[in-house]
């Protein structure tokens, strides 16, 4: 019987037993789901980066150990983690990706908000917003989330251009990469979308020389990760009206303590990081599926890469 052993928490157990169960017996595995086993007897770990894990060391036998977040940056440098480290790409998490960026790109495309303020002040301005053919919208980050939100925008019309540390190729977005790559798509970016990876590199990426090519009164939407923009930076752009509007799901500190100058600042809508989640039905065959393919000894599915750390 292969012994699994459920990292991610007690409070999570209730949610991810049964669906995890359910997709076990379905791929055909013998599967011990637990959340305790004696360290040497476990064949695989399901984690979560923050989880209460964090000493992989007594795993010997262990052959990976499975994310149930997409992102991996608060696990993929922890040094007793020396199996192989899967993140997760759910078919769930990115229709709630999808979702949640085009609903907030069409909201500022469409000028949703100035609309609701003038019908509370009495105001008739019929103002036309323009076709979305007419919009360059720009995704920083072309991973699985990034290249699917990129498709359903194009989808809906918009002049997408994509960015990626590599060079990517995807129909219908413009793909850019390097440094000069990045001036471009941001100079693209009458609305500015992140779903860059936390790393290194991309820690503090949107500073004030990156606010400042942006064109004036651009509109940025952060489902990805806080730390990728720098707040004071932010700030100030917002201050100016350089950037219009910032739709910020994901914090450097979370919750987002009750002071920070976000929650009361009229040009930033604060999103609690609902823009998307794993869901477990969804998630619980991701997993299963990576299992069979440990036992089996196939390449598994989303293997991070530690030294690019995504």
């Amino acid at each position: 019987m292969t012994k699994v052993l459920f990292a991610a928490g007690d409070a999570r157990w209730e949610d991810w037993q049964a669906p995890l169960e359910a997709a076990f017996r379905d791929a055909g595995i013998d599967a011990d789901l637990a959340q305790w086993h004696p360290p040497a007897e476990v064949d695989f770990v399901i984690c979560a980066p923050a989880g209460p894990h964090q000493d992989f060391s007594p795993y010997t036998g262990a052959r990976a150990v499975l994310s149930i977040w997409a992102g991996v940056e608060g696990i993929v440098d922890n040094d007793t983690l020396t199996q192989p480290l899967t993140r997760m790409v759910d078919p769930g998490l990115t229709a709630g990706m999808i979702e949640y960026v085009t609903g907030h790109v069409l909201r500022h495309h469409l000028g949703i908000d100035r609309t609701l303020r003038a019908s509370r002040d009495g105001a008739w301005r019929p103002e036309v917003p323009p076709l979305a053919s007419d919009r360059g919208v720009t995704v920083l980050g072309l991973g699985a989330l990034g290249l699917a939100v990129a498709q359903a925008l194009a989808g809906l019309g918009f002049r997408v251009t994509g960015w990626s540390r590599s060079a990517r190729d995807a129909p219908a977005i413009r793909c850019l990469s390097g440094a000069e790559g990045l001036r471009d798509a941001l100079r693209a970016a009458e609305i500015l979308v992140l779903l860059l990876p936390l790393t290194d590199a991309t820690e503090g990426l949107i500073d004030s020389a990156a606010l400042g090519h942006l064109p004036a009164g651009a509109f940025i939407v952060n489902p990805g990760r806080g730390a990728l923009i720098e707040d004071r930076d932010l700030l100030a752009a917002l201050e100016t009206g350089h950037v219009a509007h910032a739709t910020l799901d994901t914090f450097r500190q979370e919750p987002l303590p009750p002071e920070h100058p976000f929650w009361a600042h009229p040009g930033v809508t604060v999103t609690p990081h609902v823009a998307s989640a794993t869901r477990p039905a969804s998630a619980a065959r991701v997993i299963a599926e990576n299992v069979r393919r440990g036992l089996a000894g196939e390449p598994l599915l989303h293997l991070v890469d530690r030294e690019r750390g995504y």
